[in-house]
């Protein structure tokens, strides 16, 4: 059964409190602040954190941000080594702790990108977008999707048995948006084909998939028949929605947008999906201030409950 998840600060807060409310005990952490001598949370940092967890009765399900993967070891640039050995490490540190998933993402130089934050929606609500032909002119550069490809190979091909070793699984992130490039610098996981080739880089449950259904949709897949396509190989899910395409896009409220969700829905269920799901991108709503655009509370207390109900009916 799809495990509803949320992401919850590295402190607990009311947001804590309101997760076990809705019965939602699976967390999902994002980065903290953690200082400039040190690139990603420690085994006693992730250690103080379970614990912590636990003592609430909440379970440390997916580590998503704060992951140690440099723009050298993606662009294949001197000096990787010295990073995946890192990341290896970070790996094993997540295996022996029972962290069972982490998310990360294949984007160079600039990560996710959205270039509007205050666009009105349902009710006076706000939600992000993304135009491409508001974003900054490209700036030169000299990478190209071949380097990428071959960056990406050599990663997966070193850690993969890591990670199998650790029981660790990997949840590869689409590049968002999903474009062809991004201010001059290519970008490569951008389709249903570009999954399959990442999969079979390396066959294993452990090289796996974050399926972004906002990322998907953009790229114009049909989302009941991606999550049916890849069936076992999707690690963790980000539940959204988007109209429009890779070039413009505007977040949707979950029950608002293009894409059937209760299709998509049922099509983790027919595949035997028990992973965590939490609900992405949210809009803001009234009474909070849009300095987070996308991640405030009120939009995910509405998403997980309308999750929850398409969890219900698919599974009738």
């Amino acid at each position: 059964m799809v495990q509803p998840a949320l992401i919850l600060p590295p402190e607990p807060d009311e947001r804590w409190q309101l997760a076990k409310q809705m019965d939602v005990t699976k967390v999902v952490i994002h980065p903290l602040e953690i200082g400039d001598d040190k690139t990603h949370w420690s085994h006693d940092d992730l250690r103080g954190l379970k614990n912590w967890l636990e003592d609430a009765d909440l379970e440390f399900s997916v580590l998503e941000g704060s992951v140690p993967i440099s723009d050298r070891v993606r662009l294949g640039q001197e000096g990787r080594d010295e990073d995946i050995a890192e990341f290896k490490e970070f790996l094993r540190d997540c295996g022996e702790l029972d962290i069972p998933v982490v998310c990360y993402d294949w984007m160079a130089g600039v990560r996710w990108a959205r270039t509007e934050a205050h666009i009105e929606s349902r009710g006076g609500s706000y939600v992000t977008g993304y135009d491409n032909a508001k974003m900054q002119t490209d700036e030169p550069t000299d990478v190209t999707h071949d380097q990428l490809w071959e960056a990406l190979t050599y990663f997966l091909e070193e850690v993969v048995p890591v990670a199998e070793k650790a029981g660790v699984k990997l949840g590869l992130h689409p590049d968002d948006p999903p474009r062809e490039s991004l201010r001059g610098t290519p970008r490569i996981i951008n389709s249903v084909e570009a999954y399959d080739r990442v999969l079979d880089i390396y066959d294993s449950e452990h090289n796996g998939i974050t399926f972004c259904q906002g990322n998907f949709a953009a790229m114009g897949a049909d989302i009941p028949e991606a999550i049916r396509h890849f069936g076992d190989r999707i690690n963790f899910v980000h539940f959204r929605d988007v109209e429009g395409d890779e070039d413009r896009f505007v977040e949707t409220w979950h029950d608002a947008g293009p894409t059937d969700m209760l299709a998509a829905m049922r099509a983790y269920h027919d595949i035997g999906f028990d992973g965590p799901m939490r609900p992405d991108h949210v809009p803001t709503m009234a009474g909070e201030d849009n300095s987070n655009p996308g991640y405030h509370t009120l939009g995910r207390l509405f998403a997980v409950g309308y999750m929850k109900g398409l969890i219900e009916a698919a599974e009738e």
